[in-house]
C-alpha cells in the first residue's frame, strides 16, 4: 500500500541568538553610547570652557594664521610701512573698512570716516583691546592719531550673508538643524559674555533691527560666530543707578523690547531727557528673533523651535525683570542641543536591537 507523504505543519518558534551574538550586539550598543558620550562631553567641555581662551596671547599681542608665537599689536609705523589696502568693502556711519594685505595675508583696515564720531570709533576699539577673547574678532594693531584699525579677515563675511553661503554648494553639508543651532548658541554665547565681560555688564546697542544685528558679526571659516563692531557697548552699573540708552533718537518696531520704545504715547512729542533708561536684558528680548534666522527652515528646525518655545516666550516678557539672564538661555540652548543629538542617535540604536 502505497503511503501517502506525511506533511508536518512547521511553526516558527522564535530563533536562539547563539550568545556570541548577543554579546557583539551588546558591545556595538555600549560602543555606540560610549561615542555619543565623549562627543557630548567633548562638546560640554568645549561650551564650557573660560573665556579666555589659552591660545589667546596676553594683553597686546595677538597670533595669525598657523604662526604659533605671539607678535606685539602692529603700531601706527608698522600699519603705514607694511599694510597695503586692496579695496574698500563696507562703509558705516563711523567708518570704511578696506580689505587689506599684510605680509600676504588678508586683513581688514578700518579708517574713521566722520570726524564727528570720533568718540564713537574710540570707544570701539578700547572695546576691541579690552575684550580679545574667543567671542571677539582678533585686533592685530591700531593707529589712534590716525584713527585706523587693523582685524582679521574672514571671508564668509557678516551673518547678513549667513543663508546665501549656506546655499554654497561647499557649505550645503553645514545647512543642517545641528550646525544652525550650534550657530545659535555661539551667538548667545557673545551675549552672555558681553553682560559679565571683564568690563562689566555691557549692552549691545547697534540692534535696533535683524539686519543690523546681524551686520555686527561675523561668520568664520570654520562656521562660528564672532562679534566685529563693538563702537556701541554702554554699560550697565547698577550698584552705582547707572542704567543706558541706546542712542537719542526714538526707537519703534516690535524688534526692539518695549522699554526701549517711547513709553509717553503718540500725543506727547519725543524728547530724549525724558525717555527712560534701561539695562541688557533689551538684548534677551532680541534673542528669539535672532536665533528664528539661525534656525531657518531645514529639516529639524521646527523641531528645535519646538524645544525652545519656553525659553523664547520668557525672552518676550513685557517686564524686562521676568526674562531670564543670558546665562540661563544658553543653559538651555545647550540641553536642548544635547537631548536632540541622543534622540537623534535613538534610532541608530534600536535598529541594532
Amino acid at each position: 500500500m502505497e503511503k501517502k507523504p506525511h506533511f508536518v505543519r512547521r511553526e516558527f518558534l522564535p530563533r536562539e541568538v547563539p550568545p556570541i551574538s548577543l554579546a557583539l550586539l551588546l558591545a556595538a550598543v555600549l560602543l555606540l553610547n560610549a561615542l555619543l558620550y565623549l562627543y557630548l562631553n567633548k562638546f560640554s567641555s568645549s561650551l564650557g570652557r573660560v573665556e579666555m581662551d589659552s591660545g589667546l596671547c596676553p594683553f597686546g599681542h595677538f597670533k595669525f594664521g598657523a604662526v604659533k608665537n605671539c607678535s606685539p599689536w602692529l603700531s601706527c609705523e608698522a600699519i603705514n610701512r607694511e599694510v597695503r589696502k586692496l579695496k574698500c568693502v563696507g562703509e558705516g556711519a563711523v567708518k570704511k573698512v578696506f580689505l587689506s594685505e599684510w605680509k600676504e595675508k588678508k586683513v581688514v583696515l578700518s579708517q574713521l570716516t566722520n570726524s564727528e564720531l570720533k568718540e564713537d570709533f574710540l570707544h570701539g576699539l578700547k572695546m576691541l583691546k579690552a575684550l580679545q577673547s574667543k567671542h571677539v574678532v582678533r585686533l592685530l594693531g591700531y593707529c589712534e592719531q590716525q584713527f585706523t584699525i587693523l582685524t582679521e579677515y574672514h571671508p564668509l563675511g557678516s551673518l547678513r550673508s549667513l543663508n546665501e553661503t549656506l546655499h554654497v554648494p561647499k557649505y550645503k553639508g553645514m545647512n543642517t538643524w545641528h550646525r544652525r543651532l550650534m550657530l545659535a548658541i555661539d551667538y548667545v554665547s557673545v551675549i552672555r559674555y558681553l553682560h559679565s565681560s571683564p568690563l562689566g555688564t555691557l549692552v549691545m546697542c547697534d540692534s535696533n533691527d535683524l539686519d543690523k544685528v546681524l551686520s555686527q558679526y561675523l561668520l568664520t571659516s570654520d562656521f562660528h560666530v564672532l562679534v566685529n563692531d563693538l563702537d556701541a557697548l554702554p554699560l550697565v552699573n547698577r550698584s552705582a543707578g547707572r542704567l543706558v540708552k541706546c542712542g537719542h533718537r526714538e526707537l519703534r518696531g516690535e524688534f526692539v523690547a518695549p522699554e526701549q520704545r517711547w513709553p509717553y504715547g503718540e500725543e506727547v512729542p519725543f524728547e530724549d531727557d525724558l525717555m527712560p533708561p534701561y539695562d541688557e536684558k533689551t538684548d534677551i528680548w532680541k534673542i528669539p528673533d535672532v536665533s528664528n534666522f539661525f534656525l531657518g527652515h531645514v529639516e529639524g528646525s521646527d523641531i528645535v523651535r519646538l524645544h525652545l518655545f519656553d525659553i523664547h516666550a520668557a525672552c518676550k516678557k513685557k517686564d524686562p525683570t521676568e526674562r531670564p539672564s543670558a546665562q540661563e538661555v544658553l543653559d538651555t540652548y545647550r540641553k536642548v542641543l544635547t537631548l536632540l543629538i541622543r534622540e537623534a542617535a535613538m534610532p541608530s540604536t534600536r535598529e541594532m536591537l
